[in-house]
């Protein structure tokens, strides 16, 4: 049940009714805006509830949800969540670049990295520290000294980080270092992390599982936003069907869905979508067409030499040239990619270079 308050609605009114909800039993989540407040009711209600509550000094209505998630729904939030990453905005006009390493490998390749990803448009930086790997023998991430390898990253080229926590025992360290932590695929449905990055306040990003449903995505949201952190952005980045082209099937009508059914923000992961480098600029592009609020890239000075998904990764040049696209296809369908004027070219006369000591 979302409970709405009345504009104006002292403080003492929304308390009083946060009283008598727990009284009978159940959890309220309040979100204080501006002019209102919003109550959602965690539980299953009865009915007579509805009526007691609207009621009370101050509730404008009382609004029965019958989805399973209530936190997530837009019926809870009708605006967009907004979340601020350095120079751009999520959830707000803005189509924002995430990109670069699957992996972080070494201090060169990761500035490197950095570096062209700044010059070239991109917003925020990835790279993994700690990497979930099908095969134990496989390359596993380079744990906390990767962690300070972004932290230099972003000290140097100004973008925020977001990195992939993959356990509770880990969260600590990884909210250290990161702006964004990242869920993977494999820790979509792990409800013991989503409760513990849910107690945090750190922006999280959510990929969906590779056989994971649009409602048990949303329900793996509702668990860190029952938490208390109400900073999460979706990330679709493929399904698992009987395709064996691509790496997986990328769900481009996810993106519309979730944004009718949710108020949070959607990313696609075009290149772990494909698996094909050559795939994820159209993808990007499709993304933005269909209401993605971003996209993440993933992008390596050498793809050849990568030591995890080289297959996927763009090279610097062709990060540069997915970013002018982008930008141009944002502007086409009424939207904005911060740092590039319409046409795709960059604002401004000059570009930032990031210095690499």
């Amino acid at each position: 049940m979302i409970i709405k308050m009345k504009r104006g609605a002292t403080d003492a009114q929304v308390e009083e009714v946060e009283r008598r909800i727990i009284a009978e039993g159940y959890t309220p989540n309040t979100i204080r805006g501006v002019e209102m407040a919003v109550i959602a009711v965690i539980g299953k209600r009865p009915e007579w509830m509805i009526d007691t509550v609207e009621s009370m000094a101050g509730v404008e209505q009382a609004i029965p949800i019958e989805k399973p998630y209530k936190l997530a729904a837009r019926d809870f939030q009708a605006a967009t969540t907004e979340i601020r990453l350095g120079a751009a905005t999520l959830g707000s006009n803005d189509v924002v670049i995430m990109a670069g390493p699957c992996t972080v490998e070494t201090r060169d390749q990761l500035l490197a990295t950095a570096r062209g990803v700044k010059e070239h448009g991109g917003h925020v930086l990835r790279g993994g520290a700690y990497k979930p790997r099908s095969s134990p023998y496989s390359f596993q991430g380079l744990g906390e000294d990767g962690l300070k390898l972004l932290q230099e990253a972003r000290e140097l080229s100004g973008l925020p980080i977001i990195t992939e926590v993959m356990e509770p025992g880990t969260l600590d360290t990884v909210v250290r270092y990161a702006d964004v932590l990242q869920i993977g695929a494999r820790n979509c449905q792990n409800y013991p992390l989503l409760r513990e990055v849910g107690r945090t306040r750190t922006p999280v990003m959510l990929k969906r599982g590779p056989s994971v449903t649009v409602e048990e995505w949303i329900m793996a949201a509702e668990y860190i936003l029952h938490g208390g952190n109400m900073q999460v952005m979706m990330c679709e980045r493929g399904i698992k069907t009987f395709e064996n082209y691509t790496r997986n099937t990328l769900d481009i009508s996810a993106i519309p869905v979730i944004k009718r059914l949710t108020h949070l923000p959607v990313i696609v992961d075009p290149s772990h979508g494909t698996g094909k480098w050559h795939l994820v600029k159209s993808m990007c592009l499709a993304s933005v067409a269909a209401g993605a609020d971003g996209v993440l890239i993933e992008v390596h000075p050498t793809p050849d030499t990568a030591l995890c998904d080289g297959a996927q990764s763009l090279t610097i040049e062709n990060f540069a040239d997915a970013a002018r696209a982008i930008a141009q296809v944002a502007a086409a369908v009424g939207r904005s990619v911060p740092g590039f004027e319409p046409d795709g070219s960059r604002t401004g006369a000059a570009v930032t270079r990031v210095a690499v000591a």
